[in-house]
């Protein structure tokens, strides 16, 4: 499916995915084309790295239950080094060769499909689909002491599935299944069906439906047509599932990302713990994959073992790795350019070390930070291959995977913080304990201790600059709009309206530990921008929110010791037609309408009536180069220190306001 979607064109691409095509259309009204077409193309860029099945020796580990030099199965990637949960992970047992643990992921498919269909000892049960999961299925379902009927249009497919103990129909002899299925289930028809076929027809789903009993079973293991017919499974109270991957825990990041098992006596079968049942079962000789494996190729051909997939033939691909040494694999460090610096002055260049690679820090900061003329030189990501990709893109020295690599560089003067927020605090004191200037982006810290021990990192880091990415401050509509009030002495009034859109509960920023939740992970940034544009401290927030599931629909009450009073209404239940974002200011009988930094209306302005751009500027650009001047020419930071501590604490009482209310 990855490998046709690659090849696809743009237009391909678009017809795979209609519900991507009408965000985009959605975009382009509130963003504007250019926006648009840029926010497409970084995103068909992004790497993705293939595979989720492999077996190989632990190189280190700093959880329970795992040792160095253990050999292991896990749901990696293709690579010489992964970096794997341990609840991901399962030990080999001595009976088990190395190839034959590598099919144990993929084999856990096919298992969670059987548990699902809940196979009883004699049942008749059809697998649809004689791929390398339908095969997998068939053994296991023989383990279970299943009768089982497979059902293919490939000959030699078939023929495993009858060395495996299976009886076959073979559609390519023009075969009949639903007859084969009756005499197979005695005239009562079939017990349950696995479908783990691929095909866009729902003929799959009918047939399988044809040839249950009544309350029969059907497992969706593969990817197939679901246009489902109600009279099918109405008149037999059919049921139908869909199996999820490889078991409970499946898309759960407590389970996959942090660790957090399930206990075994309300979970008995966990995605790890398919992964132990099936290597018992290959231990056992239950489940023999040796006369599944067509083709091997080593991982300097992995292209051309992709290629395989097309060939109908290929069944079981193998790759295989160059034994390494292990302080070679240790080595975190890939060298992308070399540069002669000898000739360059030091004093007075900005040599920058990037810390996160993600979407945001590839598409908007790294071209903003090149353009502002700053040296690329490390770029640091946890998994490797983003900062790989990147950083050959934007013209970096290096990439690594340990950030100790960046705060010990002699020749790095400069980082730039783009990693989640729970990791900000902890990386600009470490940045600023390294002796470097530090761009971080919002939000500074989640806690107001967290802020103490930054303030006093800063205290001690002599003539080095803090920056919170307060971008908007930078926008060239804003910037006007700053410009026009500063001639006013009246106190002003500020609306901000977010449109922020909804995202999932289960999203990173909606946590309080990981992103410190939508208002304080974002809306810091329109508290700063009223602090701004109103030029007085904040003297008092309050705060009212919606009886909902998220904190993301909350109005923010500011108000400023010069009497402006400000509304930030971050909204997470509105129209994407609608602009993202509105400001708007009310001062001495005149007003100003911003909606979302391409349009700018002024009413009651002598001589100014409004700014237009073609395309969304919120002042990214600008903020980077701001900051790289400071450091080159050594001048005072763009946002005062004070300024940026202020908006952090204000945040975070706001959050917990929040969270009380």
């Amino acid at each position: 499916m990855l490998v046709d979607f690659g090849k696809a064109n743009l237009l391909d691409k678009a017809r795979q995915q209609p519900d991507k095509v009408k965000q985009v259309l959605e975009k382009i009204k509130t963003d504007g084309l250019i926006q648009t077409l840029d926010a497409v193309h970084s995103k068909l860029d992004q790497p993705l790295p293939l595979g989720y099945c492999n077996a190989g020796i632990v190189l280190e580990s700093s959880v329970e239950g795992f040792e160095p030099g253990d050999r292991v199965i896990s749901n990696g990637n293709h690579a010489e080094v992964v970096r794997v949960s341990k609840n991901l992970c399962a030990k080999i047992p001595a009976e088990v060769d190395d190839e034959s643990a590598a099919f144990t992921v993929l084999a856990s498919v096919g298992l969670q499909g059987v548990r699902l269909i809940n196979p009883s000892l004699g049942e008749a049960i059809v697998v649809s689909g004689l791929g390398l999961i339908g095969l997998l299925c068939v053994q296991i379902l023989r383990a279970n002491g299943c009768r089982v009927l497979g059902i293919d249009y490939d000959v030699r497919r078939c023929e495993l599935a009858r060395q495996f103990g299976a009886e076959t129909v073979n559609l390519t002899l023009g075969q009949d299944p639903l007859a084969i299925a009756n005499i197979f289930s005695r005239g009562r028809g079939v017990d349950g069906v696995i479908v783990t076929a691929s095909t866009k027809s729902d003929e799959v789903m009918h047939q399988a439906a044809e040839m249950c009993r009544k309350r029969g079973r059907i497992v969706l293991v593969g990817v197939v047509g679901l246009n489902l017919r109600r009279d099918d499974f109405f008149k037999k109270e059919i049921s139908f599932q869909v199996s999820a991957s490889y078991g409970p825990g499946r898309y759960d990041a407590n389970y996959e990302e942090k660790g957090h098992d399930y206990p075994i006596g309300f979970v008995r079968w966990t995605e790890q713990r398919n992964f132990e049942a099936v290597l018992d079962l290959m231990a056992t000789g239950l489940i023999n994959v040796k006369p599944l494996i067509t083709h091997r190729h080593s991982i300097e051909n992995a292209v051309q073992a992709y290629q395989l997939l097309e060939d109908p033939s290929a069944l079981g691909i193998i790759l295989n790795y160059q034994v390494y040494d292990a302080l070679l694999l240790r080595n975190p460090i890939v060298t992308l350019k070399t540069i002669d610096t000898s000739s360059q002055k030091e004093h007075n260049t900005s040599v920058v070390g990037f810390v996160g690679a993600g979407n945001y820090a590839s598409r908007t900061l790294i071209p903003a930070f090149k353009a502002a003329g700053a040296r690329l030189d490390t770029i640091v990501s946890s998994g490797g291959i983003s900062g790989v990709h990147h950083g050959n893109k934007a013209g970096f020295c290096t990439a690594t995977t340990e950030i100790e690599e960046l705060w010990g560089s002699a020749k790095i003067n400069t980082v730039v913080i783009a990693t989640r927020h729970d990791m900000h605090a902890n990386q600009v004191i470490a940045g600023l304990n390294s002796g470097k200037h530090v761009y971080v982006e919002k939000p500074l810290a989640l806690k107001l201790e967290e802020l103490d021990a930054i303030e006093t990192a800063y205290q001690m880091a002599r003539n080095k600059i803090l920056m919170v990415g307060f971008n908007r401050r930078f926008a060239p509509h804003i910037v006007k709009m700053k410009s026009l009030i500063e001639t006013r002495t009246e106190a002003k009034t500020f609306i901000m309206t977010v449109n922020a859109g909804a995202i999932p509960t289960d999203h990173w920023a909606q946590s309080a530990d990981v992103g410190g939740g939508r208002i304080l992970g974002e809306a810091c940034h329109f508290i700063d921008l009223l602090r701004f544009l109103a030029g007085a401290r904040i003297s008092s927030q309050k705060v009212t929110k919606m009886d909902a599931q998220t904190n993301d629909c909350v109005s923010i009450s500011l108000c400023f010791e010069d009497g402006s009073i400000g509304t930030v209404h971050y909204l997470a239940n509105g129209s994407k037609a609608f602009p993202k974002e509105r400001l708007e200011i009310f001062i001495a009988g005149r007003v100003l309408q911003l909606d979302n930094f391409r349009k700018l209306k002024a009413f009651g302005w002598p001589g100014f009536s409004k700014m237009n751009l073609w395309w969304q500027d919120k002042g990214q650009k600008a903020c980077a180069a701001a900051f790289i001047k400071a450091i080159t020419q050594g001048t005072q930071s763009p946002i005062c220190f004070n300024e940026i501590l202020e908006v952090a604490r204000v945040s975070i009482n706001v959050a917990e306001q929040i969270d009380k209310a």
